[in-house]
């Protein structure tokens, strides 16, 4: 199969040269999404929990245009403008990565795409 990229209107449209996904014969690579909102370039407006439930709702979206779900992701990275937000990032998280979660590394970066207070990337099975 070698590799095909997934491209989903239900999720943001990449803003520059990547795919919002590539698939493999068994794997899903997510691009990081960032909360913005589909259709639109603007991020969801809330905070940091709205930011988070915006970033997983994309991600999802785009899991499920690849032939996959939020229940398939083995590993997921979460980029934070501060880890002063972590508390409230990951009681959001948890509510779409409940039982059995993924592996998870949660970094502070000095600034995401947009101003975004977060950004999320995935790697799932197909």
């Amino acid at each position: 199969m070698g590799k095909q990229v997934i491209q989903t209107s239900n999720a943001p449209a990449a803003v520059g040269p990547y795919s919002q996904a590539i698939v493999t014969d068994t794997m899903v690579f997510t691009a990081g999404q960032v909360p913005l909102i589909p259709g639109t370039k603007q991020l969801a407006e809330g905070g940091i929990e709205a930011q988070t439930r915006q970033a997983l709702t994309n991600i999802k979206a785009v899991l499920e245009a690849a032939g996959t779900s939020l229940s398939q992701v083995v590993k997921t990275t979460v980029f934070l403008q501060s880890m002063d937000d972590f508390a409230a990032m990951n009681g959001v998280y948890a509510e779409f990565f409940g039982e059995n979660p993924p592996a998870r590394s949660t970094v502070q970066v000095a600034r995401l795409p947009l101003d975004a207070l977060v950004e999320i990337e995935a790697i799932a099975l197909r």
